[in-house]
C-alpha cells in the first residue's frame, strides 16, 4: 500500500529539504498528547506538563485535534521561515474557509477524510459531517469543533496565542537543541541532493520512501493506496517526530512530508522487521534460538540437544543469521552462534523475555 506523490515542473524543485520550527513544535504537541507513541521521550512529556500553568494545559487538550492522530496542514508548512513567528503570521494569511477545513481533517486509520465540495462554514450537510466527525473524539473535541464554526476568527487567535505560550513554556528550551539536530541532517541531505541526486537523498530519509526510475514520482509507504499530485515536496527532518513518519497531501496544499531524523541508531526496515518475525514464525528456530540465548553453541551441540540433523540445524541457523538475529564465531575449527541481542532487544520486551525465560 503506498501514497504516490506525482510531480511536475522542473527537476531542480521536485524535492525539497527544509527545516520548520512550526512544524518541530506540532511534534513535540504530538508527543504530549500521544507519549505512548514514543516512549524515549515519556521522561521530557511528564516534565512539561508538571511545568505547564493550569490554563496552557487545558488550552492544549481542547485543541488536540489538530495534532493528536492526524496534524492540521497548516502546522505543516511547505514553505518553512526562520522563526515560529514568521510561520505563525504566514497561518494568519490563511482564509477562514481553507484554515477550518485543514483544521477539521481527520483521519480514519491513515485515510485523511477531507470536506470536499462546500464550506463546513457554509453549508449545513458538511457543517453536520464536521461535528458528527469532531463528536467521535470525545467532548473537547466536539466542543473546539463547535467554536471554531461558530467563531473561526476567535478560536484561530486563540490557537496562535495557545501556541506563543508553548514557545515559552518549553518550545524555546527544546529547540535550542533540537535545531542543532536538524541543521545537521539538513546539511547532509542537501549535499546527498546535489552531489549524488534525489534517489540518494530519498533513501537515506527512510526506507520506506523511494522516488519513481523516471523521477516524475515519489513513493510512501503508509497505511493506504493513494495519489496526489504537486509541483514539488517537502522534506521536513524532526526530532520529536520519531518515529512517525507524516505526510500531508490535501487536496490544494503542497506535500510535506515530516521525517524522523536518525536516533542513536538507524530504524530498521520493515522488509527487516518482517523478515525476523518470519525467522522466529518457526517453531524448530525459536528453540534454537532460546538455547543460543543462554551461550554460545555449536551447530553439533545444537543437534545433539534437540536429536536434530545437523543440516537441519544448519538451514534454521542460516535462516536466523539472514534475519540479523544470530551473529557466528570462528574457534578453530568450530563455529559457535550466538544471539544478536541488541536487534532481538529491538523487537519487544515481550518477546525478550519469551527468549530468555
Amino acid at each position: 500500500m503506498t501514497l504516490r506523490i506525482d510531480l511536475s515542473g522542473p527537476p531542480s524543485g521536485r524535492v525539497r529539504f527544509a527545516v520548520s520550527p512550526l512544524a518541530e513544535l506540532t511534534a513535540m504537541l504530538h508527543v504530549l498528547a500521544e507519549p505512548g507513541h514514543h516512549p524515549q521521550l515519556a521522561g521530557w512529556a511528564g516534565d512539561v506538563w508538571a511545568g505547564l500553568r493550569p490554563e496552557l494545559a487545558e488550552r492544549l487538550r481542547e485543541a488536540e485535534f489538530l495534532w493528536r492522530s492526524s496534524r492540521a496542514d497548516f502546522l505543516v508548512p511547505a514553505r518553512p521561515r526562520p522563526t515560529l513567528a514568521e510561520e505563525l503570521d504566514d497561518v494568519d494569511r490563511i482564509d477562514d474557509e481553507t484554515y477550518v477545513a485543514a483544521a477539521l481533517t481527520t483521519t480514519c486509520g491513515s485515510n485523511r477524510v477531507h470536506f470536499g465540495g462546500p464550506s463546513p462554514l457554509t453549508d449545513t450537510t458538511a457543517r453536520e459531517r464536521a461535528l458528527d466527525l469532531a463528536q467521535a473524539r470525545g467532548a473537547l473535541q466536539q466542543a473546539f469543533a463547535e467554536r471554531l464554526l461558530a467563531d473561526p476568527a476567535a478560536v484561530r487567535a486563540r490557537v496562535r496565542h495557545t501556541l506563543e505560550q508553548c514557545a515559552e513554556a518549553f518550545f524555546d528550551t527544546a529547540w535550542t537543541g533540537a535545531a542543532v539536530q536538524l541543521a545537521t541532517d539538513l546539511r547532509l541531505k542537501n549535499d546527498l541532493l546535489q552531489r549524488q541526486g534525489v534517489a540518494a537523498a530519498l533513501a537515506s530519509v527512510s526506507g520506506a520512501i523511494t522516488p519513481a526510475p523516471d523521477g516524475d514520482s515519489v513513493f510512501v509507504d503508509k497505511l493506504q493506496d493513494a495519489a496526489t499530485a504537486a509541483t514539488g515536496v517537502t522534506f521536513l527532518p524532526s526530532v520529536y517526530g520519531r518515529p512517525h513518519l507524516v505526510v500531508i497531501h490535501a487536496p490544494g496544499w503542497q506535500p510535506v512530508v515530516q521525517y524522523p531524523v536518525a536516533g542513536p541508531s538507524q530504524p530498521v526496515s520493515l522488509e527487516t522487521v518482517t523478515l525476523r518475525l518470519e525467522a522466529l514464525a518457526h517453531p524448530v528456530r525459536l528453540r534454537l534460538l532460546r538455547t543460543l540465548a543462554r551461550g554460545p553453541h555449536t551447530t553439533g551441540e545444537l543437534a545433539h540437544a534437540w536429536e536434530l540433523s545437523p543440516p537441519e540445524v544448519s538451514r534454521h541457523l542460516a535462516v536466523l543469521r539472514r534475519a540479523g538475529l544470530l551473529t557466528a564465531r570462528r574457534h578453530g575449527r568450530y563455529v559457535r552462534y550466538s544471539v544478536n541481542l541488541p536487534d532481538l532487544t529491538a523487537l519487544g520486551a515481550d518477546l525478550l523475555t519469551a527468549v530468555l525465560r
